[in-house]
């Protein structure tokens, strides 16, 4: 004879992201999933349907930010932020703030001005 797990022990993926409101809706989390964005413990799956448990670590790539989150809780809706960032610890690491920024071209005047100070020997 078969158990069926108690709902409070797992959760399908696509859920438990828009649970943790890291997705606006829950057809776009399916689709993180479904194209293969996800890894949970280090292993990708494409099944939205996957369950996940607390203590499993999620994987995943978001406005070109790398996320790992450690699952603490599952959820029983989808609440307010606070709530929502109790389900989670984020193991991400700190996004590169000093990126360098693009060279400018200089401007006419400057070329100008930087083209009659060089010495022609």
């Amino acid at each position: 004879m078969t158990r069926k797990e108690p709902e409070s022990e797992a959760l399908r993926v696509d859920k438990w992201l828009w649970h943790a409101r890291f997705l606006k809706s829950r057809s776009l989390a399916a689709k993180l999933v479904t194209e293969g964005k996800l890894r949970i413990n280090g292993e990708r799956f494409t099944k939205a349907g996957k369950t996940i448990r607390p203590g499993d670590t999620l994987t995943f790539t978001l406005q070109d930010r790398v996320r790992v989150i450690k699952i603490l809780a599952l959820g029983t809706r989808r609440g307010p932020a606070p709530e929502a960032q109790a389900l989670y610890e984020d193991l991400s690491p700190e996004p590169d703030i000093a990126a360098p920024k693009p060279v400018r071209e200089p401007w006419e005047r400057n070329r100008r001005k930087d083209k009659g100070s060089f010495n022609s020997a």
